[in-house]
């Protein structure tokens, strides 16, 4: 059997969130402003971390050392 206080506590609660609502004035709050705000430092870490790894990241082709010996102007031969 469903809970009689919680029924009639939706009933009288339901009217008063529909007067309080205005669909030409509605606006995202605290909360959205909340949520902007922690989205919003996440990116900026996210960035800072970014930026300092790519940092480390060396972009230099390193060439390979070559060869000694008298082989040295030619290419393998393959059988």
């Amino acid at each position: 059997m469903p809970d009689v206080t919680s029924n009639l506590a939706m009933t009288h609660l339901v009217p008063l969130a529909a007067q309080e609502v205005d669909e030409n004035k509605v606006t995202p709050g605290v909360l959205g402003f909340i949520v902007f705000a922690v989205m919003a430092l996440a990116v900026w870490g996210l960035m800072k971390s970014m930026n300092r790894h790519m940092g480390k990241v060396d972009f230099k082709e390193k060439t390979p050392a070559e060869p000694v010996g008298a082989d040295a102007g030619q290419a393998p031969e393959r059988s």
